[in-house]
């Protein structure tokens, strides 16, 4: 069995990206947005385990364009129009073939200071369909 050395492995500054840049399937990105509207999509207990399932969809941006973020349970709570918030280890996935952002148990929503930028709405990264192509070497 290999252990590790005792060397606290040193934390790396985040880089932050903006919305613009999101592409699907990529993963860990750090993006400060503005939440502009939420609302819930699902809603349902599971007898199972004696909880509630909530699903969100939230629309956020910044400077460069906007996407809908995807908020589960308590992250719902977090996600209100008009704040800013910082997601942390963000990831793309998709949905209908289109983007969809969302934050998972391995990342963080952090609610920050009101964002100085104006929000640019025209751009919406989640209206864009996308396809899967197999490309084949020969």
């Amino acid at each position: 069995m290999t252990t590790r050395s005792n060397n606290p492995q040193k934390l790396r500054k985040p880089v932050f990206v903006k919305v613009d840049q999101l592409q699907p399937g990529t993963i860990g990105h750090t993006v400060i947005v503005k939440v502009l509207s939420a609302k819930t999509v699902l809603n349902r207990a599971r007898p199972d385990v004696n909880h509630k399932i909530r699903v969100g969809e939230c629309l956020v941006g910044d400077e460069t364009g906007v996407i809908v973020f995807t908020a589960r349970n308590e992250q719902i709570d977090i996600m209100k129009p008009g704040s800013t918030v910082i997601l942390r280890n963000a990831r793309i996935d998709m949905y209908k073939s289109c983007m969809r952002l969302a934050v998972d148990k391995w990342g963080r929503i952090e609610v920050t200071e009101p964002a100085d930028f104006t929000v640019k709405e025209d751009n919406n990264l989640s209206n864009v369909e996308y396809e899967l192509v197999s490309v084949v070497d020969g």
